[in-house]
């Protein structure tokens, strides 16, 4: 039987994917709010969806679902040039079962009665919604009320709840650990109403029905309730998919952050033991600071021996970050961009885990040993590593670049520093506009792409702080080893 769940790695063929195109409750976003709801500022919503967001589906239908998609540049009766073809309560919509919305798999749920009451009720309780209005979404059609979930906003325009902007980072709220789903639990409330939602779709919709086994909730321990409030802060369970990474059939990466908690990647690793999900898991331990927030905004990979990652979390930039102090004067503790990293293998005594000192020790390791690679491993680095480029760009997400295969990624176009950086290593850069009126043209075809940046439009994109690789959560993926 086909698989429609399977990701053993970064960088297999991408065939199937989730993602969420921007919804009218990010153009909801006031600045005395953006920080509380995790945007770094307001959004223009037509300019994001329009001009930087509708590139990205296209660049996707066309990898992934072909016929869905071609001639659309060109032919502007085409249903991919109506300005509601992203929306799923609209006819125009695209419905690709490869390029997958979650507000249209939350549509089909909906039209089950107990799902609907259930899940409303859930969605009224945890936003304190008055029971007027709890009645009131359960008589909207289904396309509208999944559309009303996400949005918070009523067909009339009246806002009834806070938006979920972030939930465009598709990737952080679930991921797939080669036939496993692993659900998140978010660090912050804004987040919340992305896991209950999620929750509903995974168990409820026959897409996921041969899975239901398969998807894996963390949850706080039995006594956690019985701590004080300061036991609990220190112990509670956090996790998003930003900070996981299937990257081998056999081994995990999971990364400790602002978002997600060393008391959630310990559960990881036993978990993933217990099951026999996979023999290794490693636990990166990076700074807690809204710049780095999960792993992925700090290192991605490119091919099997290819990595873009944040030079100050290299060997020579960890260096460099003690400013000329004497090392014994200083000592890792008080280095910001030493990064703790310990590996824990079934079967090995937990207490004895193997480490590595340095990020590029793992990522080369990744490479040569569980991927097999024939060629050394290769690292690009934010900014071309340049002062003061690489912090900069590494903001604007230049280590979160999204595999379509290997060696070809997508990332945003005002990362030039990195861009750079890029084309000494062999990958080329091209804009995604040239790219799709190659494609819709016939001059180049999706599968004849090699050792390829493209560049996505991003000065609206990069205001909310996550990539292409943020803005994916990859459901099927090729095996490098078939």
């Amino acid at each position: 039987m086909e698989k429609n769940i399977n990701v053993s790695s970064e960088v297999g063929r991408l065939r199937r994917l989730i993602i969420h195109s921007p919804d009218e409750g990010i153009g909801k976003v006031i600045p005395t709010k953006a920080q509380e709801w995790l945007f770094e500022d307001i959004i223009h919503l037509d300019t994001m969806r329009s001009k930087e967001y509708d590139l990205y589906v296209k660049l996707l239908l066309y990898f992934l679902d072909y016929d869905k998609i071609h001639g659309a540049i060109t032919d502007a009766d085409h249903p991919m040039n109506s300005r509601n073809y992203y929306k799923p309560d609209k006819e125009e919509y695209f419905n690709s079962d490869k390029v997958v919305e979650p507000q249209y798999l939350l549509s089909e749920i909906l039209e089950h009665r107990d799902v609907r009451n259930r899940l409303v009720a859930s969605v009224c309780a945890y936003e304190e919604t008055s029971y007027a209005i709890q009645d009131q979404l359960l008589e909207l059609p289904s396309k509208i009320l999944s559309r009303t979930l996400i949005s918070g906003i009523m067909p009339d325009g009246t806002m009834i709840f806070p938006p979920i902007p972030n939930f465009i980072f598709t990737r952080d709220i679930g991921i797939v650990v080669n036939d496993y789903l692993l659900m998140n639990k978010p660090a912050k409330a804004a987040r919340a109403r992305e896991s209950i939602i999620t929750k509903y779709i995974l168990f409820n919709h026959p897409a996921f029905s041969e899975y239901k086994d398969n998807i894996i909730e963390i949850t706080e321990t039995e006594d956690f309730f019985l701590l004080d409030a300061e036991e609990q802060e220190k112990s509670k369970i956090t996790m998003e998919g930003g900070d996981i990474m299937t990257i081998a059939p056999n081994h995990l990466l999971v990364g400790v952050s602002e978002r997600t908690t060393l008391h959630a990647a310990s559960r990881v690793v036993q978990l993933m033991h217990e099951k026999g999900i996979v023999e290794k898991v490693t636990v990166i331990k990076i700074p807690a600071k809204r710049a780095y927030m999960h792993i992925d905004t700090t290192f991605t990979q490119v091919k099997r021996n290819m990595w873009v990652m944040f030079g100050s979390f290299s060997r020579e930039g960890i260096k460099k970050e003690r400013h000329g102090v004497l090392e014994s004067l200083v000592g890792d503790s008080k280095n910001e961009y030493k990064l703790d990293i310990k590996q824990y293998i079934k079967g090995r005594d937990y207490s004895d885990p193997i480490t590595f000192e340095y990020l590029e020790d793992l990522l080369d390791d990744i490479s040569q040993n569980d991927l097999k690679s024939e060629e050394p491993t290769e690292f690009i680095f934010s900014g071309n590593n340049e002062f003061p480029y690489g912090r900069r760009e590494q903001w604007t997400d230049s280590c979160n670049v999204l595999a379509i295969k290997e060696g070809v990624i997508i990332g945003y176009d005002r990362n030039d520093k990195t861009t750079e950086s890029f084309r000494k290593k062999g990958i080329e850069p091209i804009t995604a506009e040239e790219l799709l009126r190659k494609f819709d043209k016939g001059e180049l075809m999706p599968d004849e792409v090699e050792n390829t940046l493209i560049l996505l439009p991003s000065a609206e994109l990069s205001r909310a702080r996550g990539g292409s690789h943020c803005m994916s959560m990859p459901l099927l993926r090729d095996s490098l080893f078939n």
